[in-house]
């Protein structure tokens, strides 16, 4: 087995729940197996959709910025992250970022080794029709 080394480039994606990934260690870059680890930048102003990443635990370490994580089955609970703050997020729980007048960048580690599959959206179903977020969220977890 061999090490593979990613350099920072302008290759990134727009991920479905909000925010700009950097490519980085996945399965689709470098055959990772069990891990996922990204830069994402969040613009300031924004909401992240609200969304769970089905059976995957995740940690984000927060590089530059303030912002808000809302997070629980309703989003009930809301902690204020700064530059050096670490959050773990249990996996299968509902959350989104909240940004203020400052872009936020952090460092994203997931054990879903393919970048966006464990990511559901929560709310609205393709169709368009409204879902109660908690009935939502206990459905993807099965």
């Amino acid at each position: 087995m061999e090490c593979t080394v990613l350099r920072k480039s302008s290759a990134g994606y727009r991920g479905k729940q909000g925010g700009y990934f950097f490519q980085g260690i996945s399965a689709e870059s470098c055959g990772s197996r069990r891990l996922c680890l990204h830069v994402v930048t969040v613009p300031p102003h924004t909401e992240g959709a609200p969304h769970v990443h089905a059976g995957h635990e995740s940690g984000i370490y927060v590089i530059s910025g303030t912002h808000t994580i809302r997070y629980g089955q309703a989003l009930e609970f809301s902690q204020v992250l700064q530059a050096g703050d670490m959050v773990y997020i249990p996996a299968d729980v509902p959350h989104m970022p909240v940004t203020a007048d400052e872009e936020v960048v952090a460092l994203v580690a997931r054990t879903d080794p393919h970048e966006q599959e464990s990511v559901h959206l929560l709310g609205a179903e393709p169709s368009g029709v409204e879902l109660v977020l908690s009935e939502l969220a206990a459905a993807v977890r099965g």
